[in-house]
């Protein structure tokens, strides 16, 4: 097991004309699951393949523990990588699979197969050792795929987009699987996704980029709950945080019908810029619904004629706990789309108008210029 280190580590390719991974500064714990998530073509597999010395490093430096490996070659790194196609040898049983790298630097055939025995009492693969591949289902061979990672006891774990081919139900079990194996082992992992939500529920932190940049690295927990940047907040999250750009005004931002009271540091940060509006964030979940404008009956204790913003229903979505609104809203005369949860026992029709507010302290408020967080 070892730290790893990206020190201003960047990757400018051939002919391009900005990095792909621009002064990337990340340190990682001995032990730690890191996953790396973004849009296409923000970098995060590149930022893994110069870890595993399959991309070269520009500039800057990459260390594995107390080893500089910036310009080692991957053989000589102690990593062992998972790819998302699971590029196994068809022609060969998944033992044969699992312990192919230890025979290949010349292992005792006993001690390979005491090593891959253990590998698959662990991933459940007991029963398959000598199965080819094409017998396997998709999950089975990732299992595989692991199970020859886990042989090698490398210092690092690299895994890149290793679930991708898995269909839905299947990547929700098999992440599991990785989360809890990767504790189990207690091997530094570095895990590159461009699912957020496997990434939040997999990761130890999270490392969100955007075109070649580090934008913000978290918790999970923090991540959600004090995103950096407009990037981030929208990023993470499913549904995505509301983002309104709303006009500022005595005590807080004029929202519909009514005033929200948000951080004062962040409304002299906004009047120091000379700011007139700023960008306000709520997540779906903490939306007040409290009345309805179109008639109809309010839900309980709430005043059909009270403040809040007017939002026409256009979709709801009932996924069986939670049901989410998906409508539009007149924001300072312009229309802006908005997703609210709400009681999944009374959740209201198309075409229907409800008033929501945001709850108090669940505003995240981000200068509408810059996109930085403002209140703090």
């Amino acid at each position: 097991m070892a730290t790893v280190s990206f020190d201003q580590a960047t990757r400018i390719y051939p002919g391009a004309d900005k990095p792909a991974v621009d002064a990337l500064d990340i340190e990682i714990a001995d032990g730690e699951f890191l996953v790396l998530v973004g849009p296409s073509g923000c970098g995060k597999s590149t930022s893994l393949r110069m870890l595993a010395g399959l991309e070269d490093v520009n500039s800057g430096s990459i260390r594995i523990g107390d080893r500089d490996v910036t310009h080692l070659p991957p053989k000589d790194r102690d990593i062992a990588m998972v790819f998302q196609n699971y590029a196994l040898y068809p022609h060969m049983t998944v033992a044969d699979n699992m312990g192919f790298a230890l025979k290949i630097a010349g292992v005792n055939k006993r001690v390979i197969r005491e090593k891959v025995e253990e590998a698959a009492r662990i991933l459940d693969l007991t029963d398959y050792l000598d199965r080819k591949p094409k017998a396997l289902s998709g999950g089975q061979r990732q299992r595989v795929a692991m199970g020859r990672a886990i042989v090698r006891e490398p210092r690092v774990f690299l895994m890149d987009e290793p679930l991708s081919n898995l269909d839905a139900k299947l990547r929700v079990s098999t992440r599991t699987q990785i989360a809890s194996l990767q504790r189990r082992l207690g091997i530094t992992t570095v895990y590159v996704t461009h699912d957020q939500v496997e990434a939040m529920t997999m990761g130890d932190r999270v490392a969100v980029l955007k075109d070649g940049l580090l934008q913000q690295i978290d918790t999970p927990r923090n991540l959600y709950d004090r995103p950096a940047n407009l990037f981030v907040a929208g990023f993470i999250g499913s549904p995505a945080m509301n983002l309104i750009e709303a006009p500022l005004t005595d005590g807080g931002v004029r929202f519909g019908d009514s005033v929200v009271p948000v951080d004062r540091e962040a409304l002299r940060a906004a009047a120091d810029r000379g700011e007139r509006t700023v960008t306000v964030g709520v997540r779906p979940e903490h939306f007040d619904v409290v009345g309805r404008a179109d008639g109809g009956s309010p839900p309980d204790g709430a005043d059909d004629s009270g403040p809040g913003l007017a939002v026409l229903v256009n979709v709801v979505e009932e996924t069986g706990a939670d049901g989410y609104v998906y409508g539009t809203a007149d924001v300072a005369g312009a229309a802006r789309d908005l997703v609210v949860r709400v009681n999944s026992r009374a959740v209201p029709e198309k075409g229907a108008t409800v008033r929501v507010v945001p709850q108090p302290g669940e505003t995240h408020v981000f200068s509408t210029s810059t996109g930085e967080r403002l209140d703090g």
